[in-house]
């Protein structure tokens, strides 16, 4: 238990999502263990002490963005709803708690919103997040909260600009300081087409891995996968991208067999795309700009659609690349994603991310993940900056 709150905490630090002074975890073992900040760690022992869970991740985030919704919200209201598909999916809203409401016992507070959300956020100490069965689903829940926030916060500052006291300070360190330059430079890709089991297997994990470091996924979230014309190599559901090693299933390209039952949410949409493109790999990430702006609709106020990520068939362009909408899973996007990806080699999924493909190998689909991120972290500030200067 120690090696992995150990192994979870370092991640955090590594992808620069929390403050690395800012971090705890505790953990029901035979006895209760708790790691990192000494305040934190015992507020986050003394709130799983109240729950039905075995882990619980309490960290202040690198970036202020979260504390900033929560205080940019009225007074009546106890929860954000961000409207990107993995707070949909899995989070459904999250939660909110100032400190005038924590009464006189926090952890008790803090552990009632809990027992019914998977993450929460907390004035004064940041996002808190419980794992029912294991850390690494605190530390999962915990990035998951932090992707929504962001991008919701991103979406929010771009509609309506700076409400409270030092957020622009802030959204400029961001820009200049936090963010890093997004390339593929430097990074080794097999050439293809690949034939040899293993080295399918090495490069899907390799490929993973470049695609969690550059920040082009968050959590364990997205898919990857290499097709040599008989079987689908898939990253499994629920796996880290960046720990794919043993968590890929050969399946048969012809749906012939039910070998794919552990394989990603997202096999059918897969399977499509090689169909209509007759492309090697699939590389699906969860790029933030990406995800911000592909729910901003210039036509949004004039149309009559409620249900813009699911329901809208229009298809819209972001710098050369389509945007379609569709539900998650075996659902729309497997109908919405093969019939536009072929030419532009990547496809905007609303409020979900990109789909790219490599005709032989995964250098070119690595690449279109990073050309479509840096389009639209461009064009995001682009706006941004227009708005401001009006």
């Amino acid at each position: 238990m120690h090696d992995q709150i150990r192994k979870y905490l370092n991640k955090m630090i590594a992808d620069r999502s929390a403050d690395p002074g800012r971090i705890a975890f505790a953990a029901q073992d035979d006895i209760m263990i708790s790691a990192g900040e000494a305040s934190l760690s015992a507020i986050s022992g003394d709130i799983l002490g109240r729950l039905n869970c075995l882990a619980l991740c309490a960290a202040q985030p690198a970036l202020p963005f979260a504390n900033f919704l929560l205080c940019r919200e009225a007074a009546d209201k106890h929860e954000i709803i961000p409207r990107d598909t993995e707070t949909r999916t899995f989070l459904h809203d999250i939660p909110i708690l100032r400190n005038t409401e924590l009464g006189a016992d926090p952890a008790l507070t803090i552990a009632a919103l809990l027992g019914s959300r998977k993450g929460i956020v907390v004035e004064g100490i940041g996002i808190i997040a419980s794992g029912a069965l294991t850390v690494e689903q605190a530390y999962i829940n915990w990035s998951s909260v932090f992707h929504a926030t962001f991008i919701m916060y991103l979406e929010d500052v771009l509609k309506i600009g700076f409400l409270i006291p030092g957020e622009e300070a802030a959204f400029e360190s961001f820009r200049t300081e936090w963010l890093l330059p997004l390339s593929a430079d430097g990074l080794l890709f097999r050439p293809g087409p690949i034939e040899d089991k293993t080295d399918i297997f090495d490069e899907i994990t390799r490929v993973g891995r470049y695609t969690v470091q550059s920040g082009l996924v968050d959590s364990f979230f997205g898919n990857i996968s290499y097709s040599n014309g008989e079987l689908i190599y898939i990253s499994q559901t629920a796996s880290s991208l960046d720990e794919l090693a043993g968590c890929i299933d050969p399946v048969p390209f012809e749906n012939t067999s039910t070998v794919g039952i552990t394989a990603s949410s997202e096999l059918v949409a897969h399977r499509g795309i090689y169909e209509k493109t007759g492309c090697r790999a699939i590389l699906h990430g969860h790029p933030r700009f990406v995800v911000v702006m592909s729910m901003l609709c210039d036509e949004q106020d004039e149309c009559s659609i409620k249900d813009c990520w699911k329901d809208c068939k229009k298809v819209r362009l972001l710098g050369g690349t389509p945007v379609v909408a569709g539900e998650i899973g075996a659902g729309g996007i497997a109908r919405s994603v093969p019939p536009v990806i072929g030419e532009p080699g990547c496809a905007i999924v609303y409020g979900h991310g990109v789909f790219a493909i490599g005709r032989t190998d995964f250098r070119e689909a690595f690449q279109a993940l990073v050309d479509v991120e840096n389009w639209c972290r461009a064009e995001y500030f682009r706006r941004f900056d227009e708005r401001r200067d009006q």
